[in-house]
């Protein structure tokens, strides 16, 4: 059954009949069940686990934490760290290469993302003094480097040097990608190593995984 509205459209014409027009569809907007809703999430809010549910198998926020934290763990509790980081007269500098993106996925976003969660994860130790990003980043540019870029050890020790850098991570995330029926699974590793400028040597590389999977 037509409303009202509906009826008084069908009666009239020209600019009259585009006004109504006007009319239905900002009523079909406003109708239960047409709106968007929006919600805050995170702690202090009604919502603290919000971002706690996987919602698709690209990285998130998540699982960033999560590799960083991990891999970080390990670093520590290296004997590179414990004998020449935590011996060292004064916090030896470090500077991060930039990670290379070695999935078939776009995931620039994600990569800024784990940049500065490297950063700060390494500032927070407080055993070792972190270059500025912005200074990294101006470099690099300088550099003709792209983001992502394959470490190439030349240009890095050019980098490292300019930087007063000491040691240097760089790495690079990858990913497996399996389907079977209605399941993808998607299995990530970040792989990290600290190299020595000066030498060239690495002192200390690990890799962490994750995965995540989506069925339908």
């Amino acid at each position: 059954m037509r409303t009202y509205v509906q009826r008084r459209v069908a009666r009239v014409g020209g600019a009259r009949r585009l006004l109504l027009l006007g009319l239905v569809g900002l009523m079909a907007i406003h109708q239960p069940g047409c709106t968007a809703t929006a919600m805050r999430g995170g702690e202090g809010t009604d919502n603290p686990d919000l971002d706690r549910p996987a919602m698709s198998v690209t990285l998130d926020r998540d699982d960033i934490t999560y590799l960083v934290a991990d891999y970080l763990k390990t670093l520590e509790a290296s004997a590179f760290w414990q004998g020449t980081i935590n011996n060292a007269a004064q916090p030896p500098i470090v500077a991060i290469w930039p990670i290379q993106n070695a999935t078939t996925q776009h995931l620039d976003d994600q990569l800024l993302t784990l940049l500065s969660s490297i950063e700060t994860a390494l500032v927070n130790t407080n055993r070792v003094r972190v270059v500025d990003r912005a200074s990294q980043d101006a470099l690099i540019r300088e550099l003709g480097v792209q983001a992502g870029a394959a470490y190439d050890p030349q240009t890095a020790q050019r980098f490292g040097r300019q930087l007063g850098a000491q040691y240097l991570f760089t790495g690079k995330v990858t990913s497996v990608d399996e389907r079977l029926n209605n399941l993808r699974r998607v299995q990530y590793s970040l792989f990290l190593q600290v190299l020595e400028l000066e030498t060239g040597q690495i002192r200390f590389q690990n890799e962490v995984t994750r995965s995540k999977a989506v069925k339908g």
